[in-house]
């Protein structure tokens, strides 16, 4: 594969970069990441994708753009309303980039399908608002051997991880199963600052580039924190766990099924 002239025009500042250079960022267009969620961490992780070059991008959500959506999820705008998601976003990826291939899913991620979808894709983003969603996705990908970067936000403030089965961590070695229903607010009834899905879904786009890339440190165990008031990030080591129900030494998961008990939140673990 050999870049075009536009190509290097319009990625020469990754290629300027001797962690990327040519090769880099033909690594990039070769790349192929799946983003579970077009809302508030989905539309920043989208977008930068698409700017970067990541040649193939899925993302899957089933949902129509409302009005409320608005103030975080910046990928739809006021004339997307009723649109669904996934087209919306497909339309302003393709206006950043013509080149790229996105694969629309316009469903929820379910045990029946996942399975399917994170197979055709070299890294996965968890940019879901509810327990079961996070769980399935940990489960899928950790059982099929596919990294990904898991990312919450509630309020002012967020938390996101990356995962290599395997080797790192997963989300259930910190938190072993979904909190009790009604356990913890959603996002409509606690609320969310508009801008951090921004500072969190860059952080989570910027963790599938270097892992296509292969360059520098992945956030793997350790799960980073964000007061958005505070303007504080912290890292909390974590280390697999041995009694981990799906990566630990006697798995109890061994097959993926739905948790329908799980609460809904606004993209916020524990």
């Amino acid at each position: 594969m050999k870049l075009t002239e536009e190509q290097i025009t319009r990625y020469s500042r990754h290629i300027l970069l001797k962690e990327v250079g040519g090769k880099g960022q033909k690594k990039l267009l070769n790349g192929r990441v799946l983003v579970i969620g077009a809302g508030g961490l989905g539309s920043p992780i989208a977008l930068y994708l698409a700017a970067a070059g990541v040649g193939t991008i899925g993302i899957a959500d089933p949902d129509q753009v409302d009005i409320s959506n608005l103030q975080r999820q910046v990928i739809h705008f006021t004339a997307d309303v009723g649109k669904a998601k996934v087209l919306s976003a497909k339309e302003k990826m393709l206006a950043i980039n013509p080149e790229l291939n996105v694969v629309t899913y316009q469903s929820w991620v379910t045990a029946e399908n996942i399975a399917a979808m994170v197979a055709d894709y070299d890294f996965v983003i968890d940019g879901t608002d509810n327990f079961a969603a996070k769980f399935l996705i940990n489960d899928a990908c950790v059982l099929a051997g596919k990294p990904y970067s898991h990312g919450g936000i509630l309020q002012f403030d967020g938390q996101t991880l990356t995962v290599v089965p395997g080797q790192s961590a997963c989300y259930r070695c910190i938190f072993p199963e979904p909190p009790p229903k009604d356990a913890i607010p959603s996002c409509s009834q606690a609320g969310v600052i508009g801008v951090l899905p921004g500072v969190l879904g860059t952080l989570q786009a910027t963790e599938a580039i270097k892992y296509l890339l292969g360059a520098g440190d992945l956030l793997t165990g350790r799960l980073l924190t964000y007061s958005a008031l505070r303007m504080r990030f912290r890292e909390i080591a974590v280390k697999k766990n041995a009694n981990c129900p799906i990566c630990g030494e006697h798995p109890s998961i061994t097959y993926l099924k739905d948790e329908l008990d799980a609460v809904t939140v606004c993209d916020l673990g524990h």
